[in-house]
């Protein structure tokens, strides 16, 4: 099975998109697999993290903020804006495809995980998620 999601984001950040994995997978037929997640693009990046507290989410953006600044002196790929070379160096030190087992036909998520999509840019947009499953 293959499928693709889009996804709308509003600016930079993390978004909980675990939900929306889900309903791709709901057509799916079989019980045991792998899931596997692909963004295609080069400035937005995927991540299982915690989904019950916010601060979690927030402590990330902020570290990797810190790590990967804007408008460092040392870019020279600037034309798309200040946020755009920071966000290709955080798309690179994330992921951009995941692989979750899927078991008893439901993704393998432990209790406190969630799948996020991590918008690097500060610009509204659609990005697109590819879903396939092997089984």
């Amino acid at each position: 099975m293959n499928t693709i999601v889009n996804l709308s984001v509003d600016s930079q950040g993390l978004y909980d998109i675990t939900h929306k994995v889900g309903e791709a997978l709901s057509d799916n037929t079989l019980n045991e697999g792998l899931v596997t997640l692909f963004i295609r693009h080069t400035s937005a990046s995927l991540l299982i993290q915690e989904n019950a507290d916010p601060a979690a989410r927030g402590d990330l953006e902020r570290w990797l903020n810190r790590l990967v600044p804007e408008e460092d002196p040392l870019y020279t790929h600037v034309e798309e804006g200040p946020d755009d070379m920071p966000a290709h160096i955080k798309a690179a030190l994330t992921a951009t495809s995941l692989s979750i087992p899927l078991l008893d036909g439901r993704l393998a998520l432990g209790t406190w995980q969630g799948i996020f999509l991590w918008e690097h840019r500060h610009h509204p947009g659609t990005r697109q998620l590819v879903v396939n499953v092997l089984g």
